[in-house]
């Protein structure tokens, strides 16, 4: 991974702001620093970082309204840092939101450089001589260079998870992931077992994409099995003897 990258630290408690400093710097990275969302973003468009790790419990503007409007600004790697209380439900409410991760504090730091480290890789450019445009379906085309699906005459741009989520069943279309599957490839094995995780992406795509999110064409769920893409033939399990899927997309999945 390049040194020298850019971190954008928006945090307000100084000790912790200092701790987050020392760690990145020790790791090579040049750190920017806010105490605010206004500050952070401010820094944000005028010092245009490789990553954010951004507090959720800030003054005056919080961090998932921080989260908001630096999405408006730019899709690199949005990390969230949460307090010990923060719920399911928030975490769920900051990935909608764009974030990328969170962690919970007291964090360790070498899960934090290892969640960073991957986030960047995630977002780092397609390398050279890899396919920038799969074609799954006649109608379906998406464009791994800009992050944009063209899906039924209409053009989609996806934040960077949601991106590899969908990359990810549109490269084995007609196949049944698992979640773990999911999580080990596009967040990483340390995620394993977060199913929420893969469940927020996967509602957060279909309100994108299918035209009745309610009555997917295209992204579908196999109960106890995983997601599949639609690619016009019937899906496959994922090398396990594979029993005719049973749709459950009303069942919340």
């Amino acid at each position: 991974m390049p040194q020298n990258l850019r971190i954008l630290v928006i945090e307000d408690d100084p000790d912790v702001r200092a701790l987050l400093e020392l760690t990145l710097e020790a790791e090579e990275f040049e750190v920017i620093t806010a105490n605010d969302v206004t500050s952070g973003l401010r820094a944000a468009y005028q010092q245009h970082p490789d990553a954010i790790i951004l507090d959720v419990m800030l003054p005056s503007v919080d961090g998932f309204e921080g989260c908001r409007r630096l999405r408006e600004m730019t899709s690199v790697p949005i990390l969230f840092l949460t307090g010990k209380a923060t719920t399911t439900d928030d975490v769920v409410r900051g990935l909608a939101l764009g974030a990328d991760d969170y962690m919970t504090k007291p964090f360790s730091r070498a899960e934090l450089i290892s969640r960073l480290k991957a986030a960047l890789r995630r977002s780092a450019d397609t390398p050279a001589g890899e396919v920038t445009r799969l074609f799954p379906t006649p109608n379906v085309v998406l464009d791994c260079d800009r992050h944009e699906l063209t899906i039924d005459d209409r053009t989609i741009y996806l934040c960077p998870l949601e991106f590899h989520v969908l990359e990810m069943l549109i490269r084995h279309a007609g196949r049944v992931l698992g979640h773990d599957a999911i999580l080990a490839q596009v967040w990483g094995p340390e995620r394993i077992g977060e199913s929420f995780l893969v469940r927020q992406y996967i509602y957060q795509l279909r309100q994108k994409v299918e035209a009745d999110p309610t009555a997917p064409k295209y992204i579908h769920a196999v109960r106890g099995e995983g997601y599949y893409f639609e690619a016009g033939h019937p899906p496959e399990a994922g090398g396990a003897t594979f029993v005719a899927p049973q749709r459950a997309d009303a069942a919340g999945e």
